[in-house]
């Protein structure tokens, strides 16, 4: 039976149904199937599907969204079965567009997605000041900030961000990724980010990594 139920959390998911992956949640609780092990063999390889299918063209935009609020759904219901001190979580990111910028749609995305994968993330909006960043990382004990720009004229903002980390003598505490349009790799090695995320699905997979998952 365990089977049945990981198998319709996955499709739940990857077909952006919040109903189904609320219903698989707790039909899958109901059953006795532990909590941690209904996320690993059924939810996140869903979600794991949906980033793929979104990296590769194959899955647009509004199903992206829908997938990601099914997964937030559910993990709602899971979190919340899973006894203390076995929490989902294995990061807090604090995410935010840089001050100047006023996009902040792509940014949504990577947040919706980072939650759907068991994240813990402090979304600050646009047009955020560097000193906001490092102020509230601190106040939220966050383990990576993330900034995300979609201007050519806003990219500065992250290396003074890198900058400023440095001279307060914060650089070692926090991982550091960087995203947006204009953004490359070439630009997070040049200014000293831990990571660049070329997209949602991309940024799971480097917070995963920068965290040693």
């Amino acid at each position: 039976m365990s089977e049945k139920i990981f198998q319709e959390a996955f499709d739940a998911i990857v077909n952006g149904e919040a109903d189904k992956a609320t219903d698989a949640a707790k039909r899958g609780l109901d059953e006795g199937i532990d909590p941690l092990l209904l996320m690993d063999k059924g939810f996140i390889p869903g979600i794991n599907k949906v980033g793929d299918l979104f990296e590769t063209g194959r899955l647009f935009l509004p199903a992206l969204i829908y997938s990601a609020t099914a997964m937030e759904k559910a993990t709602e219901i899971i979190n919340a079965a899973i006894p203390v001190g076995k929490e989902l979580v294995s990061a807090k990111i604090l995410i935010g567009t840089v001050e100047g910028d006023v996009h902040d749609i792509g940014k949504t995305i990577v947040v919706a997605l980072f939650k759907a994968n068991g994240f813990e993330v402090m979304d600050l909006g646009r047009d955020v000041p560097i000193a906001r960043f490092i102020d509230e990382a601190e106040k939220y004990g966050a383990d990576i900030i993330g900034s995300s720009t979609l201007l050519t004229t806003t990219m500065v903002v992250q290396k003074e961000l890198e900058q400023e980390l440095k001279k307060a003598g914060l650089r070692e505490k926090y991982k550091t990724i960087i995203g947006g349009a204009p953004v490359t790799q070439r630009w997070a090695d040049r200014i000293g980010a831990d990571a660049y995320a070329q997209d949602a699905g991309d940024g799971v997979k480097k917070v995963k990594k920068l965290m040693g998952k």
